[in-house]
């Protein structure tokens, strides 16, 4: 287990668990494309105030969706921000709030999940 510090108003809790994945291989031109691994973001939001999370790489926000509060959301990473091993940083960003806390890096690969924990202001 990682963690990772915020901006001085909270603390993120990241660890990147590996999910399994199997594929049955084929013969000749009919052989399945080879399937990417989901990756996800768990994310237990023990705070009240609902959070839109955003994925940070290279100076772009990406946003993967809502963290409502005193909740747990698990989120799909889009798969061309991770290959082989990724160095990614997040950010919640508060519904109608002021602080926006943002992750220190993780080490992700394709299948891990990824937990973040935003503890109660």
């Amino acid at each position: 287990m990682r963690l990772i510090s915020l901006s001085r108003v909270a603390l993120f809790v990241a660890t990147a668990l590996p999910v399994g994945v199997v594929a049955c291989g084929g013969r000749g031109s009919r052989a399945p494309a080879p399937v990417q691994p989901t990756t996800t973001v768990r994310i237990e939001n023990q705070g009240f105030a609902d959070m839109t999370i955003y994925l940070l790489r290279g100076g772009a926000r990406i946003r993967l969706g809502i963290a409502n509060g005193n909740s747990t959301t698990t989120l799909r990473i889009p798969p061309q921000f991770v290959f082989g091993v990724s160095s990614l940083q997040f950010l919640a960003d508060p519904v109608g709030g002021n602080r926006t806390p943002v992750s220190n890096e993780i080490q992700v690969s394709p299948g891990d999940q990824v937990r973040l924990i935003i503890p109660p202001r």
